[in-house]
C-alpha cells in the first residue's frame, strides 16, 4: 500500500469569512463508509454463495464495461492494510456491511463459521486501532436462493433477514455497539424491482411496493430481536437515502409532482418507522393505480419498533415538474407525470446536481417532522473523473470542494436545530459502483485496480486535517 501521499499538503479551500465546520463539537463522530460487495471480492471463497449482484453482473449489458465484484478492491485479503489506512486518516468510526451470503450461504440455515470469521477479524482489527465498528447488516447483496424464492416482494424474506441478523448480532454484540439493519431500502425496492437497473433487475412497480413493506418489516423484526438479545448498551438504526424534493415552479402541477416524489422517497419509509402508518396521500396515490401495500395485522407495530439512530445518506436534491417534455401531464399508463428537471447547477460525474443548501434543508426538515431521533450522515460524497499524477496521487479539488460545502451544510443544519451527531464520507475507497462498474470513483483513496495500490487523494488529506482541527488536535 502506497501511503506516501499522506505527507503532501492538502491545501486550503476558502469557504467564506467564517467556516461553519468549525462550529461542529469536538465529540462529533467522523467516519468513512464502504459496503461488502463493492470492496470485498473473494466472492467464491470460504463458503460464500452467490448474491443477486453476482447473478446480475452476468446479465449482458447490465453493468458498464461488463464489470463485476469478483475481485473489487480485494478487501477480503487486504483488510488489515485498509484499517491501518483509516487510522492514518484519524477517523473514529468505520461503517461497513456484512455480506449475507458469506455469513449464511443460501440465506437459510446455520452460520458459515469461515465467513463470519472475516468480520470477527475485522472488528478486532478496528478496535485494536481505536476505531468504532458500525455494522450495516444489509447493503443489497441478497442471497440468490432467496431471490429465487421471491426476493423482497415475498413476505418470507423479512423473516429470513431477521434470522440472519441474529447470527451476526449474537456473535459480535459483545464488541459492536451500533447496528444498522438496512441500507437504502428505496434503492433495493425501486432500483431493484421497479426500474430494473439494479439487481435483481425486475421492472414491476406493484412488486416494488411489496418490497418496500417487507424491507421495513424485516427491519422491525430484526430490531425487536436484537433489542431483546442485547447484553449491554446498543444503538440500533436504519439508513435511508434522501434528498429535498422541490417544485420546479409554483404551479399546482409541479407542487403535486414534488409531493409525490417526497412521498415515495421519504415519507413512505419514515412515517411507518416513526408513526406506525403509511402516508395517507401515498396510499391514495397507489390505490388510484390499483396497488395496495400488503399490510397484515400487527405489521405496523413491528415496523414502528423504536430505534436509536437514523442514518441519512445524501447525494443530491431535486426539482420536479408535473409536465413532461412534450407538455403531457400523464404518462403512457395514465399516471401523473413526476419528472426531475435541471436547475442549472454544477453536476458530479454521476450527473447529480450539487445543491448543498438542499442538504441543510433536508436535515432541518427531518428534525422537525421526525423529532427526538438522532441522525448521523452515514453516506455523503461525490464521483468525479479523477486523473492520477505520475505518483498515483489525485488532486481532486472538485471532491474536496464538495466535502467543504456539504460538511458545512451539516454544520448549518445543526445551527438550525437538527440533531446530527456524525458524518461518514462515502467512500473510503474507489470501488465497484453497482451498474456503473468501475467507471465512477467516489473514493477519498484511489485504488489502482490493476495493482490494488491505495493512494490517499487530496480530499482524504483535507478530511484528515479537518477532523484534527475540529477535535482541537492540530497535530
Amino acid at each position: 500500500m502506497d501511503t506516501t501521499a499522506t505527507t503532501l499538503d492538502p491545501g486550503h479551500v476558502e469557504s467564506g469569512q467564517t467556516d461553519p465546520i468549525d462550529t461542529l463539537p469536538p465529540n462529533f463522530r467522523w467516519g468513512v463508509a464502504t459496503s461488502s460487495y463493492q470492496i470485498e471480492g473473494a466472492v467464491a471463497e470460504d463458503g460464500r454463495t452467490p448474491s443477486i449482484w453476482d447473478t446480475f453482473c452476468r446479465v449482458p449489458g447490465a453493468i458498464d464495461g461488463a464489470d463485476n465484484g469478483d475481485v473489487a478492491c480485494d478487501h477480503y485479503h487486504r483488510m488489515p492494510q485498509d484499517v491501518a489506512l483509516m487510522r492514518e486518516l484519524d477517523v473514529d468510526t468505520y461503517r461497513f456491511s456484512v455480506a449475507w451470503p458469506r455469513v449464511q450461504p443460501g440465506g437459510r440455515g446455520p452460520v458459515n463459521p469461515a465467513g463470519l470469521a472475516f468480520y470477527d477479524r475485522l472488528v478486532d482489527e478496528l478496535l485494536g486501532q481505536g476505531i468504532d465498528p458500525w455494522i450495516t447488516l444489509y447493503h443489497w447483496d441478497l442471497p440468490q436462493e432467496l431471490q429465487d424464492a421471491g426476493g423482497w416482494p415475498a413476505r418470507d424474506t423479512a423473516y429470513r433477514f431477521a434470522d440472519y441478523s441474529m447470527l451476526v448480532f449474537d456473535h459480535l454484540k459483545d464488541r459492536v455497539r451500533t447496528w444498522t439493519t438496512l441500507n437504502e431500502p428505496w434503492c433495493s425496492a425501486m432500483l431493484g424491482y421497479a426500474y430494473g437497473n439494479h439487481a435483481p433487475g425486475i421492472k414491476d412497480f406493484p412488486a416494488s411496493m411489496a418490497a418496500v413493506h417487507h424491507l421495513l418489516l424485516g427491519h422491525g423484526l430484526a430490531t425487536q430481536r436484537m433489542r431483546a438479545a442485547a447484553s449491554g448498551p446498543v444503538d440500533l438504526g436504519i439508513t435511508l437515502n434522501m434528498g429535498s424534493s422541490s417544485p420546479a415552479t409554483d404551479t399546482e402541477l409541479d407542487r403535486e409532482a414534488a409531493r409525490r416524489a417526497d412521498g415515495l422517497g421519504v415519507r413512505i419509509y419514515l412515517d411507518p418507522l416513526r408513526y406506525g402508518r403509511y402516508p395517507a396521500d401515498v396510499v391514495e396515490d397507489l390505490a388510484a393505480q390499483g396497488i395496495t401495500i400488503p399490510v397484515r395485522d400487527g405489521d405496523l407495530e413491528i415496523i414502528s419498533t423504536p430505534f436509536d439512530v437514523l442514518g441519512v445518506n445524501h447525494y443530491f436534491s431535486s426539482a420536479f415538474s408535473g409536465v413532461d417534455e412534450d407538455g403531457n401531464t400523464t404518462d403512457a399508463d395514465g399516471n401523473p407525470v413526476v419528472r426531475e428537471v435541471s436547475t442549472g447547477r454544477p453536476r458530479t460525474a454521476m450527473g447529480w446536481e450539487i445543491v448543498p443548501e438542499g442538504f441543510t434543508e433536508l436535515l432541518v426538515r427531518l428534525g422537525r417532522d421526525y423529532p427526538d431521533l438522532p441522525m448521523v450522515v452515514t453516506e455523503n460524497g461525490s464521483a468525479f473523473d479523477d486523473e492520477p499524477d505520475e505518483n498515483g496521487f489525485v488532486r481532486d479539488d472538485e471532491r474536496t470542494a464538495y466535502f467543504v460545502s456539504h460538511i458545512g451544510a451539516v454544520a448549518r443544519a445543526r445551527q438550525q436545530g437538527a440533531d446530527v451527531r456524525g458524518y461518514f464520507a462515502w467512500s473510503l475507497l474507489d470501488n465497484f459502483e453497482w451498474a456503473y462498474g468501475y467507471a465512477k470513483r467516489f473514493g477519498i483513496v484511489r485504488v489502482d485496480y490493476d495493482t490494488q495500490v491505495r493512494t490517499p487523494k487530496r480530499s482524504a488529506l483535507w478530511y484528515r486535517d479537518t477532523i484534527r482541527r475540529v477535535r482541537g488536535n492540530r497535530a
